[in-house]
């Protein structure tokens, strides 16, 4: 018979890592030292701080032949503070043709892709002021998407599109390129060989013909906006139309692919529907809601969603085609589901700081998984959002330093969506649960916010401390291992969490399916009465994405 210390001394002996043969060379870091370059695109130092963004007119020409292009962005800002010089961001290898104040040229030194701007006068807090930033040249070709390309489409015609979240908006034109301040409201006007179309962000105001060969796009959009968001997509583009209640959605192809479009895109009506479902009205409302074909997989682009999946369901070509290998992805199209739900998270509630990149990517991950239970059932809703157990990582923290621009890798989008459905369980609640994330979305609607800022909403709401829990998940890189160590003899068993956070104490349902009980582990040895035996004993794992560690009973005497 094994008594109660033996177990635990069993349980932990199993809980540590068995020996291996050593790496035959260190492994490089994966955070390697930051660069000049990630500081300055990533830090909201002194000269971006002192004034708050309100308004960008990005006016351009787009030259198809001589792949350029020129024009000017109108900035206007706020002062927050008296000071004579802003940070504005623009790639080195464009031009920085004239930036004018009034009447008067500025003053500017060019750091790699920043561009320090001086004022000859100081600059009062409080008031308002503007300024207009001419350039030109061609951008830079580089990224997952390409950033700005310059390309044809099967039939020979120009196809030119944007897609710089990565790269950064100043790869292609000038702005305040950074994460946590966004303008209050944009026009965007994009002149064009005749045509050609251009689909930019927000409602479409008019076309001019400019007589020189040119016809100018005019969009307006009527809500904040990232700067990553800001489109250009430019084709001979066909057009068709729809409403969802009393909101305009529209579809631009090309032509050759319209049939096609029209039957894949009609998507889009469950998808709102959907989303509406949980979190309110769709966010964009005045500015409509937009799909744009291109030849990249696709990108959130406020208001102007693109989309190159092939019209086809699923994500990938081949066996990608089921995204999360459960029999689930070929049901929808993941493009549609996906980028459209970052209008919710993303771009209407956007992160401050690229380090909390998961509010964008874990939360739409997790809106997937609302569609599918949406959709086809909570079974099916389960079973999809378990299926990206086997794509997280688990080796460095969701939330990453700040201050530095670096990507967080792809656990935030996977483990992100199975920490919310574990947040669910949690919560045990659904109505509650689902009320909640509806408020979330509400509240901070039209911000940028840090994960502090939702945790802190989270507790109030709920009258809970599960800060530990979110930094377990999200400043952590280990799962939580739930350990329990069994004396059959006893009839007892024996429970804690193993877990970086001491305070982590998260409630977990074990026992027997049909039967679950919840029990409240801490970082400290529980022990409680049972009448399970080990090899009867579960951990609705399903329902939260932790390890489990089972030790004692019979077999291990």
């Amino acid at each position: 018979m094994l008594s109660l210390a033996l177990s635990l001394l069993v349980a932990l002996a199993q809980a540590q890592p068995q020996t291996q043969a050593p790496a035959a060379r260190p492994a490089p870091p994966i955070n390697p030292p930051p660069t000049r370059a990630d500081v300055l695109r990533g830090e909201y130092g002194r000269y971006r701080a002192n004034n708050d963004l309100l308004y960008y007119h990005l006016d351009v020409r787009v030259d198809p032949q001589k792949k350029w292009i020129g024009g000017r962005n109108t900035i206007r800002f706020k002062m927050l503070k008296d000071d004579t010089r802003i940070q504005l961001d623009l790639y080195a290898n464009l031009n920085v043709d004239k930036i004018v104040f009034g009447d008067a040229p500025l003053k500017y030194e060019r750091e790699l892709n920043t561009v320090w701007v001086d004022f000859p006068q100081t600059l009062k807090a409080g008031r308002t002021y503007a300024v207009d930033f001419y350039y030109s040249g061609t951008p830079k070709e580089t990224g997952r998407f390409g950033g700005f390309v310059f390309s044809t489409d099967a039939a020979g015609r120009p196809w030119i599109f944007s897609a710089c979240e990565g790269e950064g908006a100043a790869i292609w034109w000038p702005n305040k390129d950074q994460w946590r301040d966004e303008v209050e409201s944009m026009d965007i006007s994009i002149a064009v060989p005749n045509g050609l179309t251009d689909v930019s962000n927000g409602r479409f105001v008019k076309t001019t013909d400019l007589g020189d060969g040119y016809t100018r796009w005019d969009w307006h959009v009527s809500y904040p906006i990232n700067n990553y968001d800001v489109s250009v997509n430019i084709d001979k583009y066909e057009h068709f139309a729809d409403t969802h209640g009393d909101m305009p959605t529209d579809f631009y192809v090309l032509p050759e692919d319209l049939d096609k479009a029209k039957a894949q895109f009609a998507q889009a009506k469950g998808m709102l529907d959907a989303y509406e479902h949980y979190f309110g009205e769709y966010p964009f409302k005045k500015d409509g809601y937009k799909l744009i074909q291109v030849p990249y997989t696709g990108m959130e682009h406020q208001s102007a969603v693109t989309y190159g999946m092939g019209f086809h369901n699923g994500y990938g070509r081949g066996p990608l085609w089921d995204w999360t290998g459960v029999g689930i992805s070929p049901k929808f199209d993941f493009i549609i589901i996906h980028e459209s739900g970052h209008e919710w998270f993303g771009n209407a509630v956007s992160a401050a700081d690229v380090s909390d990149m998961w509010i964008h990517e874990g939360w739409t991950t997790y809106l997937e998984c609302l569609y599918v239970e949406y959709t086809f059932g909570h079974e099916d809703g389960l079973k999809y959002t378990n299926g990206y157990k086997s794509k997280v990582r688990n080796r460095e923290p969701i939330v990453t330093q700040r201050g530095i621009h670096r990507t967080p890798s792809q656990d935030m989008y996977f483990k992100g969506a199975l920490f919310l459905n574990t947040l669910r369980s949690v919560v045990d609640d659904d109505a509650k649960w689902f009320a909640l994330i509806h408020d979330v979305f509400q509240h901070f609607k039209y911000q940028n916010i840090l994960t502090e800022d939702l945790v802190g909403y989270v507790n109030a709401q709920l009258g809970m401390n599960l800060t530990p829990v979110f930094d377990q998940y999200l400043r952590r890189a280990e799962l939580p291992t739930l350990e329990v160590a069994f004396d059959e003899a006893e009839g007892t068993i024996a429970y804690r969490w193993r877990a970086e956070e001491r305070g982590f104490d998260m409630p977990i349902k074990a026992g027997r399916p049909g039967a679950w009980q919840v029990l409240h582990p801490t970082t400290d040895w529980k022990l409680m009465k049972t009448q399970l035996k080990k090899d009867d004993f579960q951990v609705a794992t399903d329902l939260y994405y932790v390890n489990v560690s089972i030790s004692g009973g019979p077999r291990d005497k």
